[in-house]
Order: C-alpha cells, then structure tokens, then sequence
C-alpha cells in the first residue's frame, strides 16, 4: 500500500513541476526544453551509476564467497569476475555516451 502511495505522490509531483512549462511563453519553453536536457542527461547518469555499482558490488561480493569456499578456482573467478565488472562498466560508458547524445 505504502508503494503505491508512493508512486502516486511522485506522479502527482512531476506533474506539478510540468505545468509550469505548459503555461510559459514560447521563449520561455524554448528555455524550459533545454533545461529538461540538463536534467534527463543527469537523470539517466544517475540511473546507469547507481545500478552499475549495484551491479559490481554484487559480482564481487559473490566472486569473494565463491574464491574463499573454493581457493583453488580462485584464478579462473577471479578473471571471469574483471571480465563481468568489465562489461558492467561499460554499460555505465554507453549511458555516458547517451547523455552525451541528449545534450
């Protein structure tokens, strides 16, 4: 229940922050456009940063448990693990270069 109430209360808030832009004059919603790129370029950043070390976070919290329960695999975990943070990190890089493209 609380979520919902949530997602109800922050769409009621983006609505609220929208209505001004409807109601400005075309100069001003020229201005307006560009400040949502500011902020959907910084949104998706935030977004890819924030999953992105989620993401390595978990790969090395599981390649630690998996090498400390099992030393001797610990060469071949260690690299299959910097290839997956690798791929992880790029898919931060891609979301960079999409902002990048909005701006």
């Amino acid at each position: 229940m609380k979520k919902h109430v949530l997602v109800v209360v922050a769409g009621l808030l983006l609505l609220a922050m929208a209505a001004p832009v409807l109601a400005a004059e075309p100069e001003a919603a020229a201005v307006a456009g560009n400040m949502w790129k500011y902020i959907s370029a910084a949104f998706v950043l935030g977004v890819a940063a924030v999953a992105g070390a989620f993401g390595q976070a978990k790969a090395v919290a599981a390649a630690c448990t998996s090498m400390g329960r099992n030393p001797g695999a610990a060469g071949a975990i260690r690299i299959t693990m910097i290839v997956g943070v690798a791929f992880i990190e790029s898919l931060v890089i891609y979301a960079l270069l999409i902002a990048f493209m909005i701006l």
